[in-house]
């Protein structure tokens, strides 16, 4: 009989997240800034069949996510897709799996850190460029750097509080905007091509990410085997009716939304007036803050499970002796994501989010049936009925929609794995040589 693939936690970690701590966190990191901007590439691509894009993408996610709570039923220990891949298919695709959602992570802060940086710019102009811009950035990063540095409970609290101001501004833009909606606009006469919906589903995978990165600090979750499972969906279904409220509004509010750079304020100015353009500005910088910290919460996790798992140097794993957090990993990663953000030149990589999510959503939803086969006699603890069927139908979606990625961006997410697959070589040799 194998040994159990339950991936037991350092009991040091402290367990400080509990199961509404981590419903705000699942639904803070996917209401990103994405949202923002969003409405409008979808409509130009889909038009009015973007809310018909928006409950497929939903579904497609819902899907996965049954996949996912199944799988990560099974663990408690910290990493999630990282560590799923790992116990599932062995250390080198795990390896590989954590180390492209790590620079999938450093991508995403740095474009969201220039994003705030834009939008704070609308309320103080010398924080748009210069050295006030440099200033502004270091100063946001070390801020959120101190705060989970603190504690995962501080961060937590801290998380639960942007999390209940962003819907709060959103569910306000929705809640006005209903009343100003043209129903006349919604047009359903001409059927989308299958290129364009097709496009218009991948960039909505995009906008419902985030439940995949969440899921890393499980080793710092209350009874994670109950709460995860739980959190995804009371998360995801939160977001998916949000989104397409915003989605109804911004067309029915807004005759050019398939043009407008920033449909939220546009529409908002149609129907608020001149002080929309500053309530969407600040709502932005307040839904680009809370990503951010949420990011900074997960991401240097994944360093933290890949030394704690042994194939990266143990310094990453290391615990800040009074807040026992991991210091050396957050450290590191808060300091190469303040110069890709000042560089302001890896902003392309967040095209290439959705592909690599993409492979590891994949991944996961493919060690449903292995797990199972694997462990007959100890069932996961959240059991998905018709699993191993559903499983294979969503790596046959994720399949369908990576092979709408461009081959530009598959050609970059290939070189960024390659990359991985030779430090991840040359670390084992290293530790070959000191055995």
């Amino acid at each position: 009989m194998p040994p159990t693939p339950v991936a037991l936690s350092r009991p040091d970690l402290v367990r400080g997240i509990r199961r509404w701590d981590f419903v705000a966190l699942i639904v803070n990191i996917t209401i990103g800034a994405g949202i923002l901007g969003l409405p409008s590439k979808i409509y130009a691509l889909v038009g009015a069949y973007s809310l018909v894009a928006y409950v497929v993408s939903a579904a497609i996610v819902a899907l996965i996510i049954l996949c996912f709570a199944e799988v990560s039923s099974r663990f408690n220990g910290t990493g999630g897709p990282y560590l799923y891949a790992r116990q599932t298919f062995g250390p080198l695709v795990g390896f590989e799996v954590g180390w492209m959602l790590w620079i999938s992570r450093l991508a995403s802060f740095a474009a969201l850190c220039n994003l705030f940086v834009d939008y704070a710019a609308f309320f103080w102009p010398t924080a748009g460029a210069g050295v006030g811009r440099a200033t502004l950035m270091a100063g946001l990063i070390a801020a959120l750097t101190l705060i989970n540095l603190a504690g995962v409970r501080t961060a937590s609290r801290v998380n639960n509080l942007f999390t209940v101001s962003k819907l709060l501004a959103l569910g306000l833009f929705t809640a006005v905007g209903l009343f100003f909606v043209d129903w006349q606009a919604f047009s359903f006469a001409v059927p989308p091509t299958y290129a364009g919906f097709s496009g218009a589903v991948l960039l909505l995978i995009f906008t419902f990410s985030g439940f995949d990165v969440a899921a890393i600090p499980a080793g710092e979750i209350e009874q994670p085997q109950r709460n995860v499972p739980f959190a995804l969906f009371v998360a995801i279904a939160t977001v998916a009716v949000l989104f397409l409220l915003v989605q109804v509004v911004c067309i029915g509010t807004l005759p050019g939304l398939a043009t407008s750079p920033r449909p939220l304020a546009s529409a908002s100015q149609q129907f608020m007036g001149p002080a929309g353009g500053a309530f969407i500005a600040g709502a932005a910088m307040l839904t680009a803050l809370g990503t951010l910290n949420a990011l900074m919460l997960t991401g240097p996790r994944l360093l933290f499970a890949l030394a704690e798992q042994g194939q990266i140097p143990a310094v990453f794993g290391a615990l800040h002796p009074r807040f026992r957090t991991p210091h050396v990993a957050l450290f590191v990663s808060a300091g190469l994501k303040l110069v890709l953000a000042i560089s302001g030149t890896f902003i392309y990589a967040l095209t290439l989010s959705t592909i690599i999510r993409l492979g590891y959503f994949a991944l996961t939803c493919a060690a449903l049936p292995v797990l199972r086969r694997r462990y007959p006699a100890q069932p996961a603890p959240f059991r998905m009925w018709g699993g191993a069927g559903v499983a294979v139908v969503c790596v046959a979606l994720c399949l369908w929609l990576l092979s709408n990625s461009a081959a530009n961006e598959a050609r970059d997410v290939g070189l960024a794995a390659a990359a991985g697959l030779g430090l991840y070589f040359l670390t084992n040799r290293r530790g070959a040589k000191h055995t």
